[in-house]
């Protein structure tokens, strides 16, 4: 018997059938070609393959991995609303989940009335629900519509109630997936905020996002799954550092570059020789190659995992017909330690892309760690600058 709050998942597969054919002619006549040459198309297709962790009561976990990894439905599957082909799942204690935008929650009943109902799911008496009712109503911000039928609720509505009845009535373990993008930037902080609040109570914390820095401002561990296995079971930082690498590599080696200006050379290197090192200087050098002479805008920045750069610099440069070097020095890389891709583009002056805004390459910056900050304030972070304190 597990402890309430515990979570044992062992040695966990899962399967769905095969996806089936269109009734479509031409897929007739490729079935028919297959079965001339006698090529078989497989019956299932394995979302988990040999899942296996457990997480303790009160631990903040993060199921990290792109789209199709089986996050998802690793999670249906703790909420037992899914079953998996093989293995075992133990949850103890009540669960909370918000899995979908209108998970637990019926569309031909109140906001009131849903309420009790997802309460008495729990296993809760209605004189608890009662006492957070009000609490639960507020949160959402539905005190003029809570008692109109859910089914006219937008999506965002949908959800701000579904979040707050799944977070206060106090489950052991909280399920959350990505349905918080359906919220507005100030709910999503809101969130955040409850979920950091169900943590301190010891509440276990199970959640699903592509926003990365929600993982690192309130979980602790990171799961990362790919192609349905664990791919890494670590610190969320380190888990996160690793993903971000994936996406990355990826991304660089995906890119490509054919318009009338190619970033052909790239090198990122420490301008005093040796690794790249945090507030240190660092060198950066392009080999254009241009179609045409142009008057163009350069344009440099540093990500960590997205498209969105962590900063940017910018050039204007005259570019002439056939290969050219530009070289860049920042005099203090403002970054932590870990691994980076180096964003670039060219445009115009008047704004028409001449080489795409794409990642050139990844590299590595030695030196300070971001320190031991909470969460909430070290996910605000990968720059790290130099300050001056003063105390009277």
């Amino acid at each position: 018997m597990l402890p309430n709050g515990a979570i044992d998942v062992s040695h966990v597969y899962k399967r769905f059938h095969a996806d089936k054919r269109r009734a479509l002619l031409r897929d007739q006549i490729q079935i028919l070609r297959n079965r001339v040459v006698r090529q078989t198309r497989p019956k299932w297709r394995w979302v988990l393959r040999d899942i296996d962790f457990k997480v303790e009561a009160g631990e903040a976990v993060g199921l990290i991995g792109t789209n199709g990894s089986g996050k998802s439905t690793l999670l249906k599957m703790l909420n037992q609303i899914m079953f998996p082909y093989a293995g075992h799942i133990d949850v103890g204690g009540r669960i909370g989940a918000l899995i979908e935008v209108r998970s637990g929650i019926h569309p031909d009943l109140s906001g009131r009335e849903n309420t009790f109902l997802y309460g008495s799911l729990l296993g809760l008496p209605r004189r608890e629900v009662a006492a957070r009712f009000d609490e639960i109503v507020e949160f959402a911000e539905l005190t003029d519509s809570i008692d109109r039928q859910v089914k006219f609720y937008s999506s965002g509505m949908q959800m701000r109630l579904g979040f707050a009845i799944a977070a206060f009535l106090e489950p052991e373990v909280l399920l959350v997936d990505e349905v918080l993008a359906v919220g507005d930037a100030p709910f999503q902080q809101k969130c955040l905020e409850r979920m950091r609040q169900v943590l301190e109570a010891g509440t276990t914390l199970v959640l699903v996002t592509h926003d990365l820095t929600a993982f690192e401002a309130t979980t602790q561990r990171g799961i990362w799954l790919k192609d349905g296995v664990v791919a890494m079971d670590a610190p969320i930082r380190q888990t996160l550092s690793a993903y971000r690498d994936f996406i990355e590599t990826y991304a660089v080696s995906s890119a490509a570059d054919s318009g009338p200006v190619r970033i052909t050379k790239v090198a990122v290197s420490a301008a005093e020789g040796g690794h790249v090192r945090a507030d240190a200087p660092v060198a950066v050098r392009l080999v254009v190659d241009c179609d045409e002479a142009v008057d163009a805008n350069l344009y440099l920045g540093i990500s960590e995992g997205a498209a969105t750069p962590v900063f940017t610099v910018s050039d204007e440069a005259h570019l002439p017909v056939g290969e050219s070097r530009i070289d860049c020095r920042l005099e203090q890389l403002p970054l932590a330690r870990g691994r980076y891709a180096l964003w670039g583009g060219v445009y115009t002056t008047s704004g028409k892309s001449l080489a795409e805004w794409r990642p050139l390459l990844t590299f590595d910056v030695s030196g300070a760690e971001l320190g031991s900050a909470p969460r909430a304030v070290a996910r605000l972070a990968p720059i790290v600058i130099g300050a001056r304190w003063e105390h009277s």
